[in-house]
């Protein structure tokens, strides 16, 4: 997949599908799935480093876990989150950090909210970095939305939503996450849109769907918001699997003879 298909699959109305990945070994699984596109969230920071939100990711840990992704993920198309506050800075250093993070094996960012974004939207795409947005719950927002929150419930922040998506596309995004808003303001908003909308807690309306690996894998015990589904019982599976790795060791079956040099 490369950028010219997101539009193409809107066109034809087929559905883009994506999920968060965050190192090699589970990249080289997806490379050989059909999935679309791989997103290094910085939702990284929770998942894989266990802290309470995705404000502590560095730009430094994303490039660290996009490089590692782009080793084994063959040619899935790659989008890069650029972290907290990294493109809300003077524009050479906005620039510098979508930069790093494109030279770690990105071939597309992602960034959050359309207020003040869009001239350094446009600036990236005329040098040659494509841009993904994100509207919605935003939650590098989280402390001026009092936490994580279904957006867009209200007439006054519906409307303000449909002018953040035009103005994102306007600014030159190639496709649009929105995350938890109403399945039907998500289809008005995909439907006002000539760019792919890729929806986390969307509905069943919008171009694309996105969930993080370890929620579908049913590996996060302690978070399971209403919208993910996880479509295996992935805790379980690995916790039986050591246990019966121990087991083997307390009944001296393993290592046997194949397994000896």
């Amino acid at each position: 997949m490369n950028i010219l298909d997101f539009s193409q699959k809107k066109a034809t109305q087929s559905k883009i599908s994506m999920v968060t990945c965050y190192d090699y070994t589970s990249a080289r699984i997806l490379a050989q799935t059909s999935i679309d596109c791989l997103l290094v969230g910085d939702s990284v920071a929770m998942i894989m480093h266990g802290h309470a939100n995705t404000l502590t990711a560095t730009l430094e840990m994303m490039c660290d876990h996009v490089a590692a992704v782009s080793r084994g993920a063959g040619d899935k198309f790659i989008i890069g989150d650029m972290p907290f506050a990294s493109y809300r800075k003077s524009l050479s250093d906005n620039v510098t950090a979508a930069q790093r993070l494109m030279q770690a094996g990105a071939h597309a960012i992602k960034l959050e909210g359309a207020a003040g974004n869009q001239d350094f939207i446009r600036h990236l795409t005329e040098s040659g970095i494509p841009v993904m947005g994100h509207v919605g719950l935003t939650p590098q927002f989280m402390n001026i939305l009092g936490g994580f929150k279904v957006q867009g419930k209200t007439h006054t922040s519906a409307d303000r939503l449909k002018e953040n998506v035009l103005l994102l596309q306007e600014a030159g995004c190639f496709a649009l996450v929105i995350e938890a808003v109403p399945a039907l303001l998500a289809q008005e908003l995909t439907a006002l849109l000539t760019i792919p909308t890729i929806g986390i807690g969307a509905g069943p309306h919008t171009d694309g769907q996105v969930l993080v690996l370890h929620d579908l894998l049913g590996l996060t015990l302690d978070f399971k918001p209403k919208f993910v589904k996880a479509f295996a019982d992935g805790h379980t599976q690995f916790k039986n699997t050591i246990e019966a790795y121990i087991k083997a060791i307390h009944l001296r079956e393993f290592p046997q003879h194949e397994h000896c040099y």
